[in-house]
């Protein structure tokens, strides 16, 4: 961790925000707070200065779904807190500042010990900032295989809110986003009662129809999971569960732009329709990311990882990402010819407003400190340091 100040300039930078960019702009923080953003050098008496040399400076990524990092997978039994600040250190170098530790189907006292190892971070004062709660992806989605996508048979279950309540308490009321199938028995009353706790409900893993998608919206439902993915590899041209949610704008959708969960032609669509306050980049990246490629057994399971991606031979699926969100963000900008600032919102801005997170997300007046300082290198976004509640935490040149 860097040097604690309570008075910081950024000045000579290229700010990213919503509207465009500014720039030869100065940052303004203090006690770990944004309070002023402004074109040119301010004279800030009292303040450290950081010289940005002209580099772009953006609000942390906010990562909404990923499994793992670095060899530490969130759904690990025997986790410590020491696997999870490796874990959260690695993704401050690749600008993550923000992120919900990912927790998929498994037996029911699987993910209560799930939720209770990882809750330790929130007393954590190193790292807990970055971890403000979880995502349970199932295990209330569909049994059907190519739907069902990775994640195993055999624990997969009806919507039970007595069995949620319990992995609710014990992730201490942290469990901001559920990932579920619309179409199993109990899914829309399961939803409604979502909605009034405000948990945010996404549909994923499924293959509700029309009627089962346009019921859960109307209960409360928010969002698709990585659309596009957890789906059958052969659907009907047209009845299958992505035109609807495509169709329905009451829904938001969260993508995988790695390259491999979707081609060019898929996010360029998914983005055209769904727009940019819409659209959410997530990087689903298992606990493989950062590691060599080669075989891995994970959840009883064997899987492969390539340079690229993590596949499930054994179902012909893949099992999980290998890039950080900080590739969706520039392969966003390559697949789709938007802006840098459209780029950065769909990583920042909307997932956190999407959870609720309203300290985060933005270089606005009254929001923590929490940045990445970049330049783009061949079309890529090479983070140079990161800054959580306006601390260093990261540096490339360290």
């Amino acid at each position: 961790m860097g040097s604690d100040n309570s008075l910081l300039k950024i000045y000579n930078g290229r700010v990213v925000v919503p509207s465009g960019i500014i720039k030869n702009a100065t940052v303004i923080i203090r006690e770990g707070n944004i309070e002023t953003v402004a074109e040119g050098d301010l004279e800030v008496a009292g303040a450290t200065g950081i010289d940005a040399k002209g580099q772009y400076i953006a609000p942390g990524l906010v990562d909404i779904q990923i499994n793992g990092f670095l060899g530490i997978d969130f759904s690990d039994q025997e986790i410590t807190i020491d696997d999870l600040r490796k874990a959260t250190k690695a993704l401050w170098r690749v600008g993550v500042t923000t992120f919900l530790p990912t927790v998929i189907t498994n037996s029911q006292a699987s993910l209560k010990k799930s939720f209770s190892l990882l809750s330790v971070i929130f007393d954590d004062q190193e790292t807990g900032k970055s971890m403000p709660g979880f995502h349970l992806e199932g295990p209330y989605i569909s049994p059907v295989q190519g739907y069902r996508g990775a994640h195993l048979e055999k624990y997969i279950r009806q919507p039970d809110w007595d069995e949620f309540a319990e992995l609710q308490k014990a992730a201490r009321g942290r469990i901001k986003l559920i990932t579920m199938a619309p179409e199993v028995n109990g899914a829309i009353a399961f939803i409604e009662k979502c909605a009034e706790i405000g948990v945010v409900v996404a549909l994923g893993h499924h293959n509700g129809s029309t009627k089962d998608i346009q019921q859960a919206a109307e209960s409360g439902a928010s969002m698709a999971t990585h659309l596009g993915n957890g789906c059958a590899n052969m659907i009907d041209r047209h009845n299958n569960p992505i035109w609807p949610q495509l169709a329905d704008d009451r829904i938001a959708i969260s993508i995988i732009a790695d390259g491999f969960h979707l081609n060019k032609e898929e996010v360029q669509c998914f983005y055209k329709m769904k727009g940019l306050d819409k659209t959410i980049l997530v990087s689903d990246a298992l606990d493989l990311a950062g590691l060599p490629p080669g075989e891995y057994t994970r959840v009883e399971r064997v899987v492969v990882l390539t340079p690229d991606v993590v596949k499930f031979p054994a179902e012909n699926v893949l099992a999980g990402a290998a890039s950080p969100l900080v590739s969706c963000v520039s392969n966003m900008m390559k697949f789709t010819g938007c802006s840098l600032e459209n780029a950065i919102q769909m990583a920042t801005v909307n997932p956190a407003r999407l959870v609720g997170l309203k300290d985060i997300g933005e270089i606005k007046q009254g929001k923590r400190a929490d940045l990445i300082l970049f330049t783009i290198e061949d079309g890529r976004i090479v983070i140079q340091k990161t800054l959580l509640a306006g601390e260093e935490v990261y540096s490339n040149n360290q």
